[in-house]
């Protein structure tokens, strides 16, 4: 995968690089996406991409959130060696972290600290940083709000929305949006009950936005399974128009 260098689209000041880091001596490897042309410190966000992981796309898809406002950070929660290249390996490499979940917020919150390291090479204000995350990605970023990690906001895009202990959301401390396809047939309704009650009886500052029309994979252009897994460019767009309005609010904040 060609990661390094500039991204290969509109943005052309975008740039992506590699950055290798370690988790308990194993060898990790995200992808660091920003505008090289913007010297002012920005705020970061970690991104934890769809179960494919970290790919071209998450790339690019980064770029599109980073513009010239944020740094952000592809995590890397599968491990360097461990690039799924179908649907199959993917979910493999997937439900072995979901299966495990301290792992997966252990592996997050590691990407939080190597974002945090990278204040020295790029224009970061390491202290205005928050998580977002897509599909599986948008669980792992749950589940870090859960752990109590201490980041200005979390946004989860048609992400999976359970977890094994919901009165971990107790240690929540900023605000969480959840971004959600009402027609989601990979995040049923039963889950979606399940976490608003979770919420409910915590003290979480949240809100879940519920797209009327819209499925998993809502904002993936390449998401094509009618139904199932669809983009929806007008949804995608009011998504990320959310996330923004919430990352201005808090990331305004002294």
């Amino acid at each position: 995968m060609a990661l390094a260098g500039t991204v290969g689209f509109a943005e052309a000041a975008v740039v992506a690089k590699p950055v290798a880091y370690e988790i308990d001596g194993e060898a990790f490897e995200g992808t660091l996406v920003y505008d090289d042309a913007v010297t002012t410190p920005r705020p970061g966000l970690v991104m934890v991409p769809n179960w494919l992981g970290v790919t071209d796309r998450a790339a690019k898809k980064a770029a599109r959130a980073a513009s010239d406002k944020y740094v952000v950070f592809v995590a890397d929660l599968y491990g360097k060696a461990v690039r799924p290249s179908n649907a199959d390996e993917a979910k493999a490499a997937a439900s072995s972290v979901r299966a495990d979940r301290p792992l997966m917020r252990k592996r997050t919150q590691a990407a939080v600290d190597a974002l945090k390291s990278q204040t020295g090479s790029v224009a970061l204000d390491s202290r205005k940083l928050a998580a977002i995350g897509f599909c599986f990605g948008g669980g792992a970023v749950l589940e870090l709000a859960r752990s109590g990690a201490d980041l200005s906001a979390f946004v989860s895009f048609h992400g999976n929305l359970d977890t094994p202990n919901p009165a971990d959301a107790q240690n929540i401390k900023a605000p969480v949006l959840v971004l959600h396809g009402a027609n989601d047939p990979s995040v049923p309704q039963q889950q979606v009950d399940g976490f608003i009650a979770e919420m409910k009886a915590s003290s979480a500052d949240w809100q879940l936005v519920s797209y009327g029309g819209a499925v998993h994979s809502f904002t993936d252009p390449y998401a094509k399974v009618p139904g199932r897994n669809e983009y929806h460019p007008v949804v995608a767009a009011r998504a990320f128009q959310a996330m923004n309005a919430l990352l201005d609010e808090v990331f305004a904040q002294p």
